[in-house]
């Protein structure tokens, strides 16, 4: 424990020394005239006054400068704390359509491993005219053909939304995949498609659901 020269403690063991002193004083001192007696007694008196006056001051002072007893003057430290970055701030439907930006980019840079690498491992494929694929790698399977430098698929998003929660969102648009017939004739396939994209433990966005159908050819 620490001790200031005005600090409570100090004060408090002061007053206790003067005001036994003057009770040793008044009890022990021996006799002599009326008017010693008068003016040692007048003495006491007014040192237990000035003992009293001191406990009450600090008492007071004490009181007046408790962070207790003023709430409304309470600072918090946080509110002037240096504003630190979210490694992941709250996600809007433009993430998610920038995500599919990225992944397209992916795609066509490294194929099948880079498309399948914004998939999460319980992924699900809903194709059009197939049954349902459950898990990543089985869906990995089915996408060998991005891996042809013939082959290109493009999407463009059209509309999305993200739950309040910022946890779960979805996005649908149009996509084309072009490839190369046998002949090496150009070939251009339309559809629509719909994603549904959730947010990961670690913080990073992936594909939960996927799902698309075949459109006719736009009219020229």
């Amino acid at each position: 424990m620490r001790f200031s020269f005005l600090s409570p403690q100090i004060v408090a063991i002061c007053a206790a020394f003067v005001l036994i002193m003057a009770y040793y004083l008044s009890v022990r001192r021996p006799a002599s005239t009326t008017t010693s007696n008068s003016k040692l007694s007048a003495t006491l008196k007014i040192l237990v006054l000035v003992c009293l006056s001191c406990i009450a001051i600090l008492a007071f002072y004490r009181a007046a400068t408790s962070p207790a007893n003023h709430p409304e003057a309470r600072v918090s430290l946080t509110y002037f704390a240096v504003p630190t970055v979210s490694a992941s701030p709250k996600a809007t439907a433009d993430t998610l359509k920038q995500l599919e930006a990225e992944l397209m980019k992916a795609s066509a840079e490294k194929g099948s491993q880079g498309y399948m690498s914004y998939y999460a491992e319980d992924a699900v494929e809903v194709p059009n005219g197939a049954l349902i694929i459950t898990g990543k790698a089985n869906i990995a399977q089915g996408m060998g053909f991005l891996d042809d430098k013939n082959n290109r698929l493009i999407w463009t998003p059209v509309g999305g939304d993200i739950s309040a929660s910022a946890d779960l969102g979805y996005t649908y648009g149009n996509y084309e995949f072009h490839s190369k017939s046998k002949e090496g004739q150009a070939v251009v396939e339309y559809g629509k498609y719909t994603s549904i994209w959730k947010l990961q433990k670690d913080g990073s966005w992936k594909v939960v659901l996927d799902m698309g159908n075949s459109s006719p050819h736009p009219k020229a």
